[in-house]
């Protein structure tokens, strides 16, 4: 993802987790009736890097790590 430097990472990943809960509950409407539904579907949790500083490797260690509810 690329944004302008002005936008913080918290807001794109707020952005990225709104836009794709609600595709994901419209997409699958049944998820609206279980605990997802107001309660957060996704974590709170988010790892931000850069492509300098982070390797593809790292970043895909970082996603399998993560504890799965």
């Amino acid at each position: 993802v690329s944004v302008k430097p002005y936008i913080s990472p918290s807001e794109v990943v707020k952005t990225i987790k709104s836009i794709t809960a609600r595709y994901i509950f419209k997409k699958f409407p049944k998820l609206k009736q279980r605990k997802f539904w107001g309660s957060g579907f996704w974590s709170k949790g988010y790892y931000v890097g850069t492509t300098g500083a982070v390797s593809s490797e790292t970043i895909k260690r970082y996603i399998e790590n993560q504890k799965h509810v």
